[in-house]
């Protein structure tokens, strides 16, 4: 309306001006001719009231001049008979200033407009992020009630068979059972959103495999090369490792590197504790970082004669067993899967060793008495037979500070330590002598070494090279006797079978590779479609566990074509040991996670959270203790119930 009154008012004067007989002044001629009368000193100007009131009627425009009501002049002049006139400039003046005021109307407008719809957007998105919330607490809410009606019914059936008084206590516990308070339910919910300490067993009684409520599991099927395969064939072309690369699920140049390492060579592992994986907040199916852990662990009694499988709404398995085709199918645990004897039931955390480097590579000696941790340029020596011993006996100076130690070995005799890591020098030490010192040095073309092996005859030493080479040292003569060369990227991981004939390594190359020290050639080659970060060979059998950049653990027969995939970690698997009575193995990740396997189908004895990335691990001789490395600076020492 403001906007038209306006318009009516701009009209009537415009129209008015025109209209009115007024005499051109001359162009040349500064001042006016004398015959021309003078203005009156006070000039009425119409208001918009006067105007409306004659109608718009052109012959009526013509106001009389007469004094303003305030006696002041504010447009237009009169010239002969009275008539109001305006100038081209007043009159674009007039009209410039109403269409700065429209158009500055026109701007708040459009702000507003503008804020409106944000804050419809973002309405929408709540209302999309609350309906799926509810929705999945509709979903479980439901599940929930299906689970306690199964339940019931178990119950019931079960009832009859029970003595009368037993019928009795059992009638009375379900009926008391249903009754829960707001206050025993708030105290539930706060405690199972409360962390527990780490270094406990962590989850329920027994982790089946698919029988536990819990988190999905992400399976992912192998792309066209089938997760592996075994293979007679030597070391594939360049031609062809090319041709498959697409099909590799991370590139090379993910691979985390570390500082110091010259050669272009991707290292293994960070020189700092990986991120903790994050859920989304606003996803109601987010996969939650926080896993409680069983404070006071029980002897448990397994019952996974049916793995679990056909229980109604059950957690998804997490080991799977490969066919001959490559499909993946869940594995049925046996009976005896977490029972007997050698098979632990959980670990306790006894202590802490606060190395103040991330460590890289830890070993245990035997009997077991000492821990040796590698972390930046050093190694540390600390005696755990102290109870409160919290700083090492020794120290010894390997590398450069900046270098990281990236494996340590002890030989048999627990007199001798061989030191490898980001240099093109191995360091072996006496540690019989009164103060540990160098004895001998190892020097190779490769500028790092990744992961040591020690023959059992202790007179051979087998390094990973960066290079891809596995350089093979005779420890009497301190000389390199021979490199195996296949692997066409680093050389990450390494083992060898208890009788000391053959070699199993892992590379970057995402190949898996056996050789023959007899003949001093190469057996097999599996190769996967991701990196492998570790790997083991079970001192008792025929069993090579791989863990790989994937998160994937991988369970293969050195001759049969059986092979089993295990889907518990969360991230890249970083290291992997087995046990000397061969039942089971450990593996550490990027997840901070320790994850302790039966062998060989995976089922899932113990499980501990670490505060930041597990880079290493060692099991004592014994089978008695576990000794970790981490990114936050310190090894744990954990003690193995049996």
């Amino acid at each position: 309306m403001y906007f038209y009154t306006h318009l009516l008012r701009q009209h009537a004067l415009l129209y008015a001006t025109t209209s009115a007989k007024v005499p051109t002044p001359p162009s040349i001629v500064p001042t006016p001719p004398a015959n021309v009368p003078t203005p009156p000193a006070n000039l009425y100007t119409p208001s918009f009231k006067d105007i409306m009131n004659v109608g718009m009627n052109p012959e009526n425009a013509y106001l009389r001049a007469g004094p303003s009501p305030s006696g002041s002049k504010k447009y237009g002049s009169a010239g002969q008979g009275g008539q109001l006139k305006f100038t081209i400039a007043e009159t674009c003046e007039r009209i410039k200033e109403e269409f700065n005021f429209l158009q500055a109307q026109y701007h708040t407008l459009k702000l507003e407009c503008e804020k409106l719809a944000s804050d419809k957007t973002e309405m929408q998105r709540h209302y999309v992020m609350y309906y799926e919330m509810s929705y999945g607490l509709n979903v479980e809410m439901h599940k929930q009630t299906e689970i306690a009606k199964r339940l019931n019914t178990i119950i019931a059936q079960v009832l009859p068979f029970l003595a009368q008084e037993h019928q009795q206590q059992v009638a009375t516990a379900v009926e008391r059972a249903k009754q829960v308070t707001m206050t025993e339910l708030n105290a539930i919910i706060g405690e199972g959103n409360s962390p527990q300490q780490n270094g406990e067993h962590l989850g329920g009684e027994i982790r089946e495999n698919g029988s536990e409520k819990g988190t999905a599991i992400k399976l992912e099927r192998p792309s066209s090369r089938s997760g592996s395969c075994s293979s007679n064939r030597s070391t594939p072309s360049l031609k062809s490792k090319d041709m498959e690369k697409p099909g590799t699920p991370v590139s090379k140049s993910s691979t985390p590197t570390l500082p110091g390492v010259s050669g272009g060579k991707p290292p293994l592992l960070p020189p700092h504790g990986y991120p903790m994986p994050r859920a989304d907040p606003f996803s109601p199916y987010a996969r939650s970082t926080l896993m409680g852990y069983e404070a006071h662990p029980h002897t448990r009694v397994p019952s996974v004669g049916t793995n679990g499988l056909a229980i109604p709404g059950g957690k998804p398995a997490y080991s799977f067993h490969m066919n001959g085709d490559g499909q993946l199918e869940p594995v049925p645990f046996p009976t005896d899967a977490l029972i007997g004897p050698g098979i632990p039931r959980h670990a306790r955390q006894i202590n802490s060793l606060v190395h103040g480097e991330v460590v890289c590579a830890v070993t245990i000696s035997n009997p077991t008495k000492y821990v040796y941790t590698g972390g930046k340029g050093c190694v540390k020596v600390w005696d755990i037979s102290q109870p409160g011993s919290k700083a090492p006996v020794s120290q010894l100076d390997c590398l450069q500070r900046d270098n990281y130690i990236r494996s340590v070995k002890l030989l048999p005799d627990a007199r001798t330590l061989i030191v490898g890591g980001e240099a093109s020098n191995l360091s072996i030490w006496d540690l019989a002598s009164p103060t540990p010192r160098i004895k001998a040095e190892l020097t190779s073309s490769a500028p790092a070494c990744y992961a040591l092996a020690i023959s059992p005859d202790s007179k051979v030493c087998f390094s990973c090279c960066s290079d891809g080479n596995i350089a093979v040292w005779d420890l009497h003569n301190q000389s390199l006797v021979r490199q195996f060369q296949g692997h066409t990227d680093g050389a990450s991981c390494i083992d060898i079978s208890a009788d000391g004939t053959k070699l199993w390594t892992g590379g970057l190359d995402n190949t898996v590779r056996s050789w023959d020290l007899r003949e001093g050639r190469q057996l097999h080659q599996h190769d996967f479609t991701s990196q492998i970060f570790s790997l083991g060979y079970c001192p008792t059998g025929d069993w090579l566990a791989v863990g790989m950049e994937n998160s994937n653990v991988e369970v293969l027969h050195a001759v049969k074509p059986d092979k089993y995939q295990l889907h518990l970690h969360e991230s890249c698997v970083l290291s992997l040991r087995f046990a000397a009575c061969g039942k089971w193995f450990v593996s550490t990740g990027k997840d901070n996670l320790l994850n302790a396997w039966r062998t060989p189908y995976g089922a899932s004895i113990f499980q501990s959270k670490e505060s930041s990335s597990v880079l290493s691990c060692d099991i004592s001789a014994d089978d008695k203790y576990i000794v970790t490395g981490s990114g936050d600076k310190k090894a744990t020492v954990y003690e193995v119930i049996y």
